[in-house]
């Protein structure tokens, strides 16, 4: 008997010194590019400080000012003192390059297993990164996109014209790319971050929607999951910067990511 528990408990060794080693603890980069954002802000900070993650997951927010001319800079100083927010890094660009240049800037400084992006301002909920965790987690999926186009989560009604601008993007871009999405142009997106960090990045502004989507796109095996977020979106009075030149641009990256430089690592 006591020969056969040997045998059996040395089995067992032998077979847990083949299976790789569960990663217990994980971390999740917030990345927030910001310009001009002094009105939400700390409003959109604080949300994220009270987001629930699962159990294993950490976090650090990693906010990029774009040289602001407002007063988002000493406000982000100002709450990182107040909060001794130690997970909260801001980075100072010293020219306002843009959205995308922000992103790329972020994604250099992140440490985590994961990044997401957040815009600064209010129209995307941080208690719905655990949603977009979940498919990575569970190991299912590399990238996550929430979309504001499915699901049953709360929407603002806002403009026509807009949204289906947004749909005739998904739609143009689906056609290059070949993926079904119903949200190319949602803000919350969540990578692996040794996918992220390994995909040549170009557009410094707006037209990082569209380039990262074609670039996830051409890497084989790779495995992209949407699902539904809520969206409470804002107006141009309310400090909605996107407009009718920056869906020209997005057109225009739709083809120059998926006809000339289709390869993601160039």
């Amino acid at each position: 008997m006591l020969l056969l528990f040997i045998k059996s408990a040395s089995r067992l060794f032998a077979s847990l010194k083949k299976t790789k080693p569960i990663l217990l603890y994980m971390k999740l980069s917030i990345i927030i590019p910001a310009y001009n954002e002094s009105a939400t802000i700390k409003s959109i900070l604080e949300k994220i400080i009270e987001a629930p993650l699962p159990e294993s997951v950490t976090r650090e927010i990693i906010v990029v000012n774009d040289c602001s001319s407002d007063s988002t800079l000493s406000l982000l100083d100002d709450f990182k003192k107040e909060k001794q927010c130690a997970e909260l890094l801001i980075f100072s660009q010293d020219k306002n390059w843009g959205k995308g240049a922000a992103i790329h800037k972020g994604i250099e400084l992140s440490t985590g297993d994961f990044i997401i992006i957040q815009d600064a301002d209010l129209e995307y909920d941080p208690r719905e990164y655990t949603n977009l965790l979940k498919p990575v987690l569970e190991g299912f999926a590399d990238v996550v996109y929430g979309s504001r186009f499915m699901g049953g989560n709360p929407h603002r009604i806002l403009f026509f014209w807009h949204s289906l601008g947004n749909k005739f993007l998904t739609f143009l871009s689906n056609m290059f790319t070949d993926l079904n999405l119903t949200d190319m142009e949602t803000c919350y997106k969540l990578f692996r971050s040794d996918i992220l960090k390994n995909i040549k990045l170009r557009e410094n502004r707006f037209g990082f929607e569209p380039e990262v989507t074609s670039r996830i796109s051409r890497i084989k095996g790779i495995r992209i999951y949407e699902v539904g977020i809520s969206y409470y979106g804002r107006t141009f009075s309310e400090g909605k910067k996107i407009n009718w030149r920056d869906g020209l641009r997005a057109i225009y990256c739709i083809l120059k990511y998926n006809i000339i430089y289709r390869n993601p690592y160039k």
